[in-house]
């Protein structure tokens, strides 16, 4: 039991840390606290960031292989956990300003990162939906923090009822599962699931739990809930959306479908194949008719989301590491480009309409060159970062024999650098009104803007050793 614990101590910090936290909102002056238990939460993510990635390199199971700590669970543990912090201290600015900086907001933060962290450690189906529904339930909260507003009262409502619905889909599929294979546990189950030999009946649990699992990284067709939930929600909270879930999300893919259908890739290949390139095409062209860049980047979100699963599509061990690679850069970029968008105010009041960026360069010349930078490399224009990231995806589908997968994703990735592009446009060569931006001299969120900027272009040198780690942790999930 001790070495269990040891495992998991991680996740107990965290969970602790949350804990304490709500006892001191609840009984210490509730809202006057909520900034320092924010910074302090931050701290806490970032100390247990730093405590995952020095732990030991190989891989520790606790409670009967329930629960996973290999390379892969400590490389998606590690972005989940910087991401999440990065993004708590860049809202802190914002929802104090609007009177949101309740003391909960970071509380359901780090339980939902909790929640996350199982998710890309779960060694079973039953561990695997408490992970998720953790993490679930406190997103549900956060996206309709903003009680006096109906886009996000709506926005918290639709995230709950389809997520309930995924959730449906999810246990049905695990129910299947257990039926015909006997165990909830990844390492039983794969022993049933082999290519060729698997029953109807297993075959109809694997499409349910990927189909489960699809919602939450909201690929096509499950993706309907993504451009309401990004607009309704206060900014800060679709700032954290657009990061740290979608690779908890992506981690658990990647986990059940090697861990527990690893001996039957050609079963599932096709399943996953397609949802990558309806994904792709959906958000390269749904996007080019938006004018609000948070409901833009929410499609921008379901195309990249497609890049990713091409890399899981492969079925390799090249494939996943491609993906996390692609996944770390992903969460890079987004996480300078809602620092800008968090920037963006007139007279006070947030602005979201990319017709605002008319002319950006002549007033805030640096900003409009970072966000410029971050655009180029979300289209995946060399030499910015975000080009290697798809060209790892790319390369994984053709060695994997989906030739035809890796030329769907060169034409939709034209088709979205479109809409990419169109933004550099406005704030370059768009027409000046007279009308500007506030000059909004949050130093905080321009720090994040421009460093984020920066690594898309220093990056390209030797991506600061996240490809060897990737290729660890890849290795570690594909035997």
């Amino acid at each position: 039991m001790t070495d269990d614990i040891l495992v998991i101590l991680p996740e107990i910090i965290l969970a602790l840390s949350a804990i304490a936290a709500l006892m001191v909102g609840a009984y210490g002056g509730q809202d006057k606290l909520a900034r320092p238990i924010l910074w302090a939460l931050s701290a806490v993510l970032f100390v247990v960031a730093l405590m995952v990635a020095g732990g030991s390199g190989g891989t520790e199971q606790a409670f009967n292989g329930m629960f996973i700590n290999d390379s892969f669970a400590r490389f998606a543990k590690v972005a989940i956990l910087l991401s999440s912090a990065c993004v708590l201290v860049m809202s802190e600015g914002y929802m104090n300003k609007r009177g949101l900086l309740r003391f909960e907001y970071p509380i359901l933060v780090a339980l939902s990162v909790v929640g996350m962290m199982m998710m890309v450690s779960a060694g079973d189906l039953i561990a695997l939906y408490m992970g998720l529904e953790l993490q679930s339930l406190a997103l549900y909260v956060v996206a309709s923090l903003r009680r006096d507003s109906v886009k996000s009262t709506e926005a918290g409502l639709k995230y709950f009822v389809l997520g309930a619905l995924s959730s449906g889909l999810l246990l049905y599929g695990a129910s299947l599962v257990y039926g015909y294979s006997g165990t909830t546990l990844f390492s039983g189950i794969i022993t049933t699931a082999q290519a060729g030999e698997m029953s109807m009946g297993m075959l109809f649990g694997i499409v349910f739990v990927i189909s489960g699992m699809a919602f939450k990284v909201s690929a096509v067709p499950f993706h309907m809930w993504t451009p309401d939930v990004y607009e309704g929600s206060p900014t800060p909270v679709t700032a954290f959306f657009a990061t740290a879930p979608k690779v908890a999300a992506m981690g658990l893919f990647a986990r059940v479908l090697h861990d527990a259908f690893g001996n039957a890739v050609s079963d599932w290949q096709q399943i996953v194949a397609l949802l990558s390139v309806l994904s792709m095409f959906l958000g390269a062209v749904a996007a080019i008719g938006q004018t609000n860049i948070k409901r833009l980047m929410a499609f921008s979100s379901i195309a990249h989301m497609g890049f990713a699963l091409m890399g899981l599509a492969a079925g390799t061990a090249f494939g996943v590491q491609a993906m996390l690679i692609y996944m770390a850069i992903y969460v890079t970029m987004n996480i300078g480009v809602f620092a800008f968008i968090l920037l963006m105010e007139k007279d006070g009041q947030p602005v979201t309409d990319i017709s605002a960026l008319n002319m950006y360069v002549k007033s805030h010349p640096a900003r409009a060159y970072a966000l410029g930078a971050l655009m180029f490399s979300l289209a995946g224009v060399p030499p910015f970062l975000g080009f290697f990231g798809k060209l790892y995806v790319l390369r994984a589908a053709y060695e994997g024999g989906l030739a035809w997968l890796a030329i769907a994703g060169v034409i939709a990735s034209v088709i979205g650098a479109f809409y990419y592009l169109r933004i550099v446009f406005f704030m370059m060569f768009g027409s000046d009104n007279g009308e500007t931006l506030d000059k909004n001299r949050n130093g905080l969120l321009g720090g994040f803007l421009f460093v984020s900027a920066i690594l898309m272009l220093v990056g390209i040198i030797n991506m600061f050793g996240i490809e060897g780690a990737a290729g660890l942790a890849a290795a570690a999930l594909v035997n």
